[in-house]
């Protein structure tokens, strides 16, 4: 799992301004951890992609997003649980992006998720509040599954000067 050991980093000079230098890895776990809004692409069962905006919580080396269980991406994950969740700058000039790989693997264990509960309403404020019961977050009526996403491939995205292209890979 990410988190534990430092992944292997490769600059892309292919992408790259001659000055590029990669990012350390400890400086792309704070851009995660601070992100607002990810974008998750996951698979349909008829292989059509699928796209859609969520926030996620960055705790113990993977990224965590919830979703109801009957949603599109839910069902998609229970036909193919690879996904890919993309966050940065709406811009082309400045700012970093990252695209981040991995397999999302669910989250059940209680005590975890009102671990997760607590990081989410942290960083989200009141609105996100969720109370756990049975291996599910609860939030009004309705409940949502939890999901975890230990990164396998991070690519990072510097734009301005100086444009680069890093990629994290971890064991």
């Amino acid at each position: 799992m990410s988190g534990t050991t430092a992944p292997q980093t490769r600059l892309d000079p292919r992408y790259s301004d001659e000055t590029a230098t990669p990012p350390p890895w400890p400086e792309t776990e704070a851009r995660l951890s601070s992100a607002e809004l990810f974008w998750i692409s996951t698979v349909r069962p008829d292989g059509r992609p699928h796209v859609t905006p969520l926030p996620a919580i960055w705790s113990h080396g993977a990224l965590h997003f919830c979703t109801g269980p009957e949603e599109r991406k839910a069902r998609n994950l229970a036909q193919n649980p690879q996904v890919v969740l993309t966050t940065g700058t709406n811009t082309w000039d400045k700012g970093y992006d990252l695209v981040v790989e991995g397999e999302a693997v669910r989250v059940s264990d209680d005590d975890r998720l009102r671990e997760l509960a607590a990081a989410w309403e942290a960083k989200y404020g009141s609105f996100w509040h969720f109370e756990v019961r049975d291996g599910h977050f609860q939030h009004g009526s309705g409940h949502a599954v939890v999901f975890s996403v230990a990164p396998r491939t991070v690519f990072g995205f510097g734009k301005g000067e100086p444009f680069s292209q890093t990629r994290w890979r971890f064991d």
